[in-house]
């Protein structure tokens, strides 16, 4: 696990973008995972600035995003399928067919989500996931749970979760309360792991993901398990970091 200590926000997206870029160097028809939400937002508008300034190639780059509310319509402005064309896709030359992000429409959910694992599998797995994580952990949308949900899964929103997001939205109520996320077995058969921490509010979080046991109170711990995972976290998300005493031999920091 190599942890990057960023100075700001805008420090760490463009630390982020760099290694998504270099990814398509080496591999130009790389899998990417994707997140949403605000942490990853800068990060995109890096990549589209480095696409723009030296052409980076996304016309062979096949992308799965790690989740979706149950019930939006794809133009709904608080749907992730919004979020991504508006805020990446329509700026860069990928291929609308390699774009996959589950139905939250879907009649029969399960369905849906064996399919996308299907589709996944297909595209020989994820070569570089990208994550953020919540206040309570979470990944993905896999939430504080007595187990670890295995694929991609239906998933209740943790009240913590809905009271975080619903400044997205008009008022609480409008939140959706189920959504549907890659599961933590999926995320981390991927080949690489990039996680992004960005704010005050989640240094617990982050805190407890490298230094506290494995536990689905913490989703994001499983990521010790994974052989190559790179956080990238700003001031903020990393002051718990700077402090603690653990033993730190298998942590790699750097400060950027």
């Amino acid at each position: 696990m190599r942890i990057v200590i960023a100075k700001s926000y805008e420090d760490m997206s463009a630390n982020a973008a760099r290694m998504v870029a270099g990814q398509l160097y080496l591999k130009p028809n790389s899998v990417l995972g994707l997140a949403t939400g605000s942490t990853p937002l800068n990060m995109y508008q890096e990549l589209i600035k480095i696409h723009h300034e030296v052409s980076l190639d996304f016309s062979e780059v096949v992308t799965f995003n790690l989740d979706e509310y149950l019930g939006l319509k794809p133009e709904d402005e608080n749907s992730y399928h919004f979020y991504m064309f508006q805020n990446f896709f329509k700026h860069i030359n990928i291929q609308r067919n390699n774009i996959y992000i589950p139905n939250g429409l879907a009649q029969n959910i399960p369905a849906e989500c064996q399919d996308y694992e299907r589709k996944i599998q297909e595209q020989g797995g994820i070569d570089l996931q990208v994550l953020g994580i919540g206040v309570n952990g979470h990944i993905g949308f896999n939430e504080p749970d007595i187990n670890f949900e295995a694929v991609t899964h239906k998933v209740k929103l943790d009240e913590e979760t809905i009271n975080v997001n619903a400044r997205f939205f008009a008022n609480i109520e409008e939140v959706p309360r189920y959504a549907i996320s890659m599961g933590i077995k999926t995320i981390m058969n991927a080949k690489k792991i990039l996680l992004l921490a960005n704010g005050v509010s989640k240094a617990e979080a982050l805190y407890r993901t490298i230094y506290k046991g494995i536990t689905p109170e913490t989703p994001a711990s499983i990521l010790q398990l994974h052989p190559d995972v790179t956080i990238i976290a700003e001031e903020g998300a990393a002051k718990l970091l700077r402090s603690a005493t653990h033993d730190r031999t298998n942590l790699g920091f750097a400060s950027e």
